[in-house]
C-alpha cells in the first residue's frame, strides 16, 4: 500500500473558478502488472476517504490486490485533497467531471497508465464512475457502478432539495459573493403559535 499527494497545479473547473495550487490526495493497493494492465480506479463516494474505503480491498474480495492495482484517489473537499474547508478562494462548485479530469491526470501522469481495466464505484464514486465511461471512453474497459445513477432521480433529488432549504438561511459574507455562511449563525426567530380559530 503507498499513499501519496499529487500536485495538479491551478486547476480551471468545469462550471468556472480555479484550484489554486490543487493537490489530489490517492492510495494504491497491489502491484501494478508489467503491462500496466490491471488498473482499477476506486473513486471516493460522499464522505469517504481512502481510509475509509479500504473494507473493500482484499485477498479473494471484489477488489484483490493480488490480482489488480487499486487507485483510491480523494474527491476534491473530502478534507485530504484540496479542500473548501481550507481555501476561501476555492471554487464555488466543483463537479464529478472536475474529479475524473483530475483523476486522470493522476493516472496517467504519476503512474504512466494509459488503460483502466475497470472504473469500480458506489453511490457518489459510482457517478464518477459513469463519468470515467463518458468522458474516456477509450481509456476505461468497464464501469462498476454500485447504488448509483447516470442521471438523479425525482426522489434524491427531493431527498437534496431538504438538506439545500436546511442551509439556505444561514447569513453569508458579502467577500465570498454569498456563497459561503458566515462563522456565527443566526439566533432562531421567535414565533408566537395561535391556535386556529382564535
Amino acid at each position: 500500500m503507498r499513499t501519496g499527494i499529487f500536485k495538479l497545479g491551478d486547476l480551471e473547473t468545469e462550471r468556472g473558478g480555479v484550484i489554486r495550487d490543487a493537490e489530489l490526495s490517492w492510495q494504491t493497493h497491489g502491484t501494478l502488472s508489467p503491462n500496466r494492465d490491471n488498473v482499477i480506479v476506486y473513486p471516493c463516494s460522499y464522505g469517504a476517504t481512502h481510509e475509509t474505503q479500504e473494507w473493500l480491498i482484499g485477498p479473494d474480495g471484489v477488489l484483490d490486490p493480488e490480482r489488480w492495482f487499486i487507485v483510491i484517489p480523494d474527491m476534491f473537499s473530502n478534507g485530504l485533497s484540496s479542500s473548501a474547508s481550507t481555501d476561501p478562494d476555492f471554487p464555488s462548485l466543483v463537479t464529478m467531471a472536475d474529479n475524473v479530469h483530475a483523476q486522470y491526470r493522476l493516472l496517467t501522469e504519476e503512474f504512466g497508465i494509459d488503460r483502466l481495466a475497470a472504473a469500480y464505484g458506489f453511490s457518489m464514486g459510482a457517478g464518477q464512475a459513469y463519468h470515467w465511461a463518458a468522458l474516456y471512453p477509450g481509456f476505461v474497459e468497464r464501469a462498476i457502478v454500485v447504488c448509483g445513477s447516470a442521471r438523479t432521480s425525482l426522489h434524491n433529488r427531493v431527498f437534496l432539495s431538504g438538506l439545500l432549504r436546511i442551509l439556505e438561511p444561514l447569513p453569508s459574507t458579502a467577500a465570498t459573493g454569498g456563497s459561503r455562511p458566515s462563522r456565527s449563525p443566526p439566533s432562531a426567530p421567535s414565533r408566537t403559535c395561535t391556535p386556529a380559530g382564535d
